[in-house]
């Protein structure tokens, strides 16, 4: 066996333990463990995936094997699993999760393991309405269903989804790479990439299912498959909320007529599926929640931050709720922009300018939690910037407030965070530029 085969066994193990300590053995209030086994993942998927030695279907072999290892976990790093067994268990009552706030309920439902539930996902949550969509509340059901007296194996059930729902976005990332021209090498920078493994699989995070439906959406766009496309867009948006904001960046390739029978069915098929859950308060209720992540939380933010502390220095508190209504509609705003006012009907043009549009998103953002920013590494992929990839790594650095007995964060730790990714996209945006600048002055000539 060569020295590079012993090499590249040695990062297996290496990545083997640090999920299985991560998984199983390290909470998110023990930071520096936390920190130290993420790391060392990161170190050994950045080798992995460099050696010359491996290949692709072995690289495949190791995300589905890292993927394995936490199957069976109970998720450590996130209360969030809770919310959806109860969410589940709500719906198979026949009761609406955005009708009923946990805390309204919680001394009526006689629903199996209630009261742990509403312990273990925490009062934050369980004082506020539901903000899942429909597609997710099914998935909650289908736990409900099947596994209505057992926690780890509503979790299992999560979890195998995502699973699966990770192989379908390495499958059809793969097959539009090839369409589209780029190297299928790429997909390893997700596929094996530790935040997706830990956040997804390992804490059942439903971005996963959110991403594939995207994925299949954007497949089938680009190969002139539209119904198929607007069916799979609109079962994202109902997955979560997130993939609204790309919506527009459909319509230059389109056109006028047919962007209005594509956005026209999108929205037709989520009304469909919300209308199980149709009632007089239906609206009120999830807007109310919705708005939450703009006017009332904060997590994990850059400028915002700025905003804020602006603002305290000016009049001398915390201004979240005038700013929390500016953020969407700058937003909204800055996405037109990218998606109308910039070519988007080559793909690289498409996939570049929803990365940075959807960035400015982010960098605005009052909350931004980890596993959020799984949908900015997939958009990279299809560009030649990379600096989602340091995201990825510093992002971890956000749990460091889940140490601290009073939750409160560590703005040094933000600022690390923030300026190594922002700092390596300067680079990166010098770099490209400079290396395009002889091809602009040939074209001149």
């Amino acid at each position: 066996m060569s020295d590079k085969r012993y090499h590249v066994l040695f990062f297996v193990a290496l990545s083997l333990l640090a999920y299985w300590f991560l998984g199983y053995l390290v909470p998110r209030e023990n930071f520096f463990l936390l920190f130290g086994f993420y790391s060392i993942a990161f170190i050994s998927f950045y080798y992995l995936y460099n050696a010359s030695s491996i290949s692709e279907k072995e690289l495949f072999g190791y995300g589905v094997f890292f993927r394995g290892i936490l199957l069976f976990c109970l998720p450590f790093w996130s209360q969030d699993v809770y919310r959806f067994i109860w969410d589940g268990r709500v719906v198979y009552s026949g009761l609406s999760p955005y009708e009923f706030k946990p805390d309204a309920i919680i001394h009526s439902v006689h629903f199996f393991q209630s009261h742990e539930l509403y312990e273990k996902m925490g009062s934050l949550s369980a004082s506020h309405f539901s903000n899942y969509p429909p597609v997710n509340q099914f998935i909650f059901l289908i736990a409900a269903l099947f596994a209505s007296k057992s926690i780890f194996l509503s979790v299992f059930i999560f979890k195998s989804i995502l699973f699966f729902a990770d192989i379908g976005i390495y499958h059809y990332g793969k097959k539009m790479m090839v369409e589209l021209g780029f190297s299928t090498k790429n997909i390893f920078l997700y596929f094996l990439n530790p935040l997706i493994i830990v956040e997804l699989v390992g804490n059942a995070h439903f971005e996963g299912v959110m991403l594939f439906l995207l994925v299949l959406g954007v497949y089938c766009f680009f190969t002139n498959k539209l119904m198929w496309s607007a069916l799979f867009i609109a079962l994202s948006i109902s997955t979560k909320l997130l993939p609204l904001l790309l919506l527009p960046f459909f319509y230059q390739k389109l056109g006028f007529k047919k962007s209005v029978v594509f956005y026209v069915f999108i929205l037709l098929i989520n009304y469909l599926l919300f209308l199980p859950f149709v009632s007089e308060s239906l609206v009120q209720n999830y807007s109310q929640t919705i708005a939450l992540w703009f006017i009332n939380f904060e997590f994990n933010a850059s400028f915002y931050y700025v905003f804020r502390a602006i603002g305290y220095w000016f009049v001398g508190y915390n201004v979240i709720g005038v700013i929390g209504k500016i953020i969407p509609v700058f937003s909204v705003l800055i996405l037109l922009y990218y998606a109308l006012f910039r070519n988007n009907v080559l793909p690289q043009m498409f996939f570049k300018n929803a990365l940075f549009g959807l960035l400015i998103y982010f960098l605005v953002s009052t909350t931004i939690h980890p596993w959020y920013i799984v949908n900015l590494l997939f958009l990279s992929m299809f560009t030649k910037y990379k600096f989602i990839l340091v995201w990825t790594l510093t992002v971890i650095l956000s749990y460091f407030t889940y140490s601290q007995d009073s939750f409160q964060e560590n703005m040094v730790l933000i600022f690390l965070e923030y300026t190594a990714f922002l700092g390596f996209l300067g680079y990166e945006i010098y770099r490209i530029k400079k290396a395009e600048k002889p091809f602009k002055q040939a074209e001149s000539i």
